[in-house]
C-alpha cells in the first residue's frame, strides 16, 4: 500500500484547503486511515483518524471543529477538510494507514506518505 497526500499549500488564517490521502497498490477497505502533522521542532502528532467504513471518527482537541476527515473507498481516497486556519496549524500533514480498519488498538499505523506542506500566514 502505497499513500500519497496532496492539497496543501499557502494559505492566510482563517482560510481552508481540502488535503487528499490517494492510496495504490492495495484498496483502503480494510484499513483505517489516520492524519498527522509535525511542525518544525515538533513531534509529530495524530490530528484525526476514520475507520474503514467511515463509521467512526475521531479527532484531537485542536482540530475539533474545524477539521473534517472523509473518505470514498471507492476512489480509494482519504481527504481532510481543514478549515479556520490558525498560524499554528503550520506543519507538514501526513497521512497513514493502519490495517484492521479500526482507529482504537492495535496494530500501529505502517503505512504513511511523504507529507504535503501547510503553511498559514498571513
Amino acid at each position: 500500500l502505497q499513500l500519497v497526500e496532496s492539497g496543501g499549500g499557502w494559505v492566510q488564517p482563517g482560510g481552508s484547503l481540502r488535503l487528499s490521502c490517494a492510496a495504490s497498490g492495495s484498496t483502503l477497505d480494510d484499513y483505517a486511515i489516520g492524519w498527522f502533522r509535525q511542525a518544525p521542532g515538533k513531534e509529530r502528532e495524530e490530528i484525526s483518524c476514520i475507520s474503514k467504513w467511515g463509521g467512526r471518527t475521531d479527532y484531537q482537541d485542536p482540530v475539533k471543529g474545524r477539521f473534517t476527515i472523509s473518505r470514498d473507498n471507492d476512489r480509494n481516497t482519504v481527504y481532510l477538510q481543514i478549515d479556520s486556519l490558525k498560524p499554528e496549524d503550520t506543519s507538514v500533514y501526513y497521512c497513514a494507514a493502519k490495517a484492521g480498519g479500526y482507529c482504537l488498538g492495535p496494530p500501529e499505523f505502517g503505512s504513511w506518505g511523504q507529507g504535503t506542506q501547510v503553511t498559514v500566514s498571513s
